[in-house]
């Protein structure tokens, strides 16, 4: 589906100048701007650009094939941004980034905290100019506590909060998530904290800093696990596909494939048996209950993998839909976008972008909202494309005086 300038959005009206780069703080701004603020993403000149620009193969194809600097991955995270090229590092640069905060309601950055003082773009700096500004940091280990200087990326963040030790097969290595999940996690608590800060700005007229980690809030999301631990004292372990508080909650080889079985409590398990003509299997006090499947599960699925085995994916997900008992394919992504559901939701568009010589192919958002739909208004910019119209717009030239 091609999108080009719908209606306005929730946070129309609000300017967010951002200062990240790969992907926590830009995964927050993208949300943002879907949601109809204005991002001005600052690229480097000397870098050209954001780090992930770089992270190719694969990238969108040129008019005429040629090259672009719109990689798959910075797409993931950067569309309703336009690009302006500065470099920090300079006086001039510095004079640029704040007058260009003195217009924002929102200033977002993932540097190593403390690195922005030295150019007056940090947050003490920022807020003592301009006291109504939502400024909010992301970093490895947040501002405070014993390693905050240290290095943000999110394999090390998925490692240090613990989240690798419980993902993988039970006698395999610690498996790290198949995206980078910390880091699109932290962008998720960053836009929340971004809105509530706006809201509380709103009221009183004051701004606020905000101080995230990485590691923080990989440890926010452990969830169940982080409390069975913090309940219990006892550290979880692997289990690879099963649940550590539900069983049979996972995935089972069947004879085609693979097939998830979500059996959440004990009246949808007695289905679950019926179905498969195992009836008598609720009734032994090994698997009559919840906590007793848990106890037992290495026992249950040795009753259950056999039987699951002998049937076709698509057949058990069938037989148990018309049980009413939760079951699901394994989808691979090819079959994930050309599944109805998908396309009934807008789960993939396409931009049109002048650097491809068409469209350019991009994850939906999937916030459905009645009154202020998202909006999909700029592809993904190319490096620097929007410099001279965002300074202009701004009335800010590169020669000028620095008011603040």
């Amino acid at each position: 589906m091609t999108h080009a300038h719908p209606a306005p959005g929730a946070l129309t009206g609000l300017r967010i100048l951002d200062l990240s780069r790969v992907l926590a703080g830009p995964t927050a701004t993208q949300l943002l701007g879907d949601l109809g603020a204005d991002v001005i993403k600052i690229e480097n000149p000397k870098t050209k650009g954001d780090d992930t620009r770089a992270w190719g193969p694969p990238y969108v194809t040129g008019a005429n094939g040629a090259a672009t600097d719109l990689s798959a991955y910075f797409n993931s995270a950067n569309r309703n941004k336009r690009s302006v090229a500065v470099d920090l590092a300079t006086p001039e640069g510095q004079s640029i980034i704040r007058r260009i905060a003195a217009q924002c309601d929102v200033v977002i950055e993932n540097f190593k905290p403390g690195a922005l003082t030295k150019y007056g773009l940090d947050h003490e700096s920022l807020l003592a100019s301009h006291p109504a500004l939502v400024y909010c940091s992301i970093s490895g280990f947040g501002h405070t506590g014993p390693n905050r200087s240290k290095p943000g990326y999110d394999l090390l963040a998925q490692g240090y909060g613990g989240i690798m030790s419980l993902t993988g097969e039970a006698e395999g290595e610690p498996m790290k998530v198949g995206v980078a999940i910390a880091d699109v996690m932290c962008g998720m608590y960053a836009t929340v904290a971004i809105l509530a800060a706006l809201r509380h700005r709103d009221a009183t007229g004051e701004g606020q800093h905000i101080d995230l980690g990485l590691v923080d809030t990989q440890m926010a999301w452990l969830i169940n696990q982080g409390t069975n631990y913090l309940t219990s004292g006892t550290v979880p372990v692997r289990r690879g596909n099963g649940h550590p508080n539900i069983a049979p909650y996972q995935v089972y080889a069947a004879a085609d494939g693979h097939v998830i079985i979500a059996v959440g409590n004990d009246g949808q398990f007695r289905r679950f048996c019926d179905a498969l003509t195992l009836g008598a299997l609720p009734d032994d006090d090994r698997f009559a209950t919840n906590p007793a499947r848990v106890a037992n599960r290495d026992a249950l699925n040795a009753v259950l993998g056999p039987v699951l085995a002998s049937r076709n994916a698509a057949d058990i997900i069938t037989m148990m839909e018309a049980a009413g008992v939760p079951a699901g394919p394994v989808h691979t992504l090819d079959q994930v976008f050309a599944s109805d559901q998908a396309i009934a939701r807008d789960m993939a568009i396409e931009m049109t972008h002048p650097a491809s010589g068409g469209t350019v192919p991009m994850l939906g958002n999937p916030i459905k909202m009645s009154r202020t739909p998202v909006s999909y208004r700029h592809a993904p910019p190319s490096f620097g494309e929007h410099t001279a119209e965002v300074l202009a717009e701004l009335g800010i030239t590169p020669d000028a005086d620095d008011p603040t």
